[in-house]
Order: C-alpha cells, then sequence, then structure tokens
C-alpha cells in the first residue's frame, strides 16, 4: 500500500486551555481531493490551522509524505509541501497582487521554480490586475490570489479553508473548476473544508464527517457526491 501523503493520527490541539480537537485521524493520498465536512463550531477551522502549523499540536502526531512535521513552524511546513488558503483569504491589503504572489514564492525556494505563466493561465484576473492593491479586489478575485498564493510555491497539499465564504456563486463554480484543474494537471492534493454543498459534491473524491472535534464517518465516492448525503451533515 502507497504511504498516505498526509496521515494524521490522535490529534488533540486547540487554543490555549480549550481543547478543540478530540483525537483527530485521517489520511490523503497523493492528487486526492478530500473534504471534512460538518456543522459550524465542530473543529475543523481549528484542524486546518494546526495541520498548517498556525496552532501547536497538545498531542497526537501529524506526517507529510513519511516525515514527522508536528512540532514544524508553519513555514518550515510550507516549504515542505503544504500550501494554506486560510478561511476569509487573509491577501496582504496593501501589496500589490504580484507582490501578494511573490510573496508564495519563498514556500518553494530551492524545490521548485515559480511558473507565474500556469498561475495566470488558471487566474487570468491576477495577471489583469498584477499592479492593483490586494485590498481594493472583491471577495471572489482575492480567494483566486490567496489560491494562487499558495500554488506559486508548488505545494504537494493544499488546505483549503471555506473558499466559498462571502462569494458569488458564479465564481465559486470558477474556483472549484480552477481547483480541479491544478489538481489533474500539478497532482496538488487538496484537502477541503466547506459549507457549500454545491462545491462538495462537484469538487470533492471523498470526506469525512467531524463533530466535536472528532472524526466521526468517512465518506465514499457515492457518498461525497450524493447531495441529499451530505447534506444531512451540513444542516443544524
Amino acid at each position: 500500500m502507497t504511504e498516505a501523503l498526509l496521515k494524521v493520527a490522535g490529534l488533540t490541539g486547540g487554543y490555549g486551555a480549550e481543547t478543540v480537537l478530540q483525537g483527530v485521524d485521517l489520511e490523503i493520498a497523493a492528487g486526492e481531493i478530500v473534504a471534512v465536512i460538518g456543522r459550524n463550531g465542530v473543529g475543523k477551522t481549528t484542524l486546518m490551522r494546526t495541520l498548517a502549523g498556525l496552532l501547536r499540536p497538545q498531542g497526537g502526531s501529524i506526517r507529510l509524505a513519511g516525515t514527522d512535521v508536528t512540532a514544524l513552524s508553519a513555514d518550515r511546513r510550507a516549504r515542505l509541501g503544504i500550501g494554506y488558503i486560510p478561511q476569509g483569504r487573509d491577501v496582504f491589503p496593501e501589496l500589490t497582487v504580484r507582490e501578494n504572489l511573490m510573496v508564495g514564492e519563498v514556500a518553494g525556494r530551492g524545490r521548485a521554480r515559480p511558473d507565474y505563466d500556469r498561475i495566470h493561465g488558471y487566474f487570468p484576473i491576477l495577471k489583469e490586475r498584477a499592479r492593483q492593491r490586494a485590498g481594493t479586489l472583491s471577495g471572489g478575485q482575492q480567494q483566486q490570489l490567496a489560491i494562487g498564493r499558495a500554488m506559486i510555491g508548488d505545494p504537494r497539499l493544499m488546505v483549503l479553508d471555506e473558499p466559498s465564504e462571502g462569494i458569488q456563486p458564479s465564481i465559486i463554480k470558477d474556483i472549484a473548476r480552477n481547483v480541479r484543474a491544478l489538481n489533474r494537471e500539478t497532482g496538488v492534493a487538496v484537502l477541503l473544508v466547506e459549507q457549500n454543498l454545491d462545491l462538495i459534491v462537484s469538487l470533492a473524491d471523498r470526506g469525512y464527517v467531524m463533530e466535536k472535534g472528532r472524526i466521526t464517518a468517512a465518506l465514499g465516492n457515492d457518498e461525497i457526491t450524493s447531495r441529499d448525503h451530505v447534506r444531512q451533515y451540513l444542516t443544524i
């Protein structure tokens, strides 16, 4: 059996004395798109921030391509191939679009050459608005920039937190199509946290259900692509 690209075992963590993650176990193979779904407040964003290295785990382990990254900082994880796109996009508003993308180059330095033509091919708006300050872009354009900034470092794993938040439906479809194309053409694996039903069923290969800080179910392709099946895990 091929070793998982990402293997999370018994992961606990949270904020200060508050433990949110209660022993999370999940795996992602190279090239997969996997969704973590569940109601609001179950710990999905805490999981994403812990995987990216922004929160220190209290226990358990995180392995990337066989390397234990549990104790590594966010920048070290990025250089090893984790590209993180946070909830709310979090671009640098005072920097231009081009400067934001240049920040993303750091993660791939020494491992990959930045390929601006490829990123501009997926997201032409980033070339058109290269000199525009990122804070003046629309929400959808900022999301494209956030994904482009992560991808310019040529990650092995894209950790994508609520990409549809605050974005109009037509742009959500564009983002889903581009993420799928990036996955297919570059081989980047995607771990996706999402509440948007259409995006989940159109993008994910399989999924995990999260409740109260734990993974409570694994969903195969037939289940994660079924609107009725997924809906039951999203409703309040």
